[in-house]
């Protein structure tokens, strides 16, 4: 299993990119410089996004488990 550091460093990295990637493409329409304004804002809003699905996704998966686990108990 992978740390939460790790996981969540790796969602950031690919969101940023993800957002870096369509930032720069829209603000290339309009011009050079506005495509590199509109790449950093999309890498930041990107890595923010990476990093709020992250914990998310953990704490969703904690309450599953403790879900399965009041499940699994034998019933008195």
């Amino acid at each position: 299993m992978r740390s939460i550091r790790l996981t969540r460093a790796l969602s950031r990295a690919r969101h940023a990119a993800i957002g870096a990637a369509i930032g720069g493409a829209i603000g290339g329409f309009i011009s050079r410089n506005a495509a590199s304004t509109g790449g950093a804002i999309g890498a930041f809003v990107g890595a923010m996004v990476g990093e709020t699905r992250v914990t998310a996704r953990s704490r969703i998966d904690r309450v599953r488990e403790r879900g399965q686990k009041r499940a699994e108990r034998p019933k008195p």
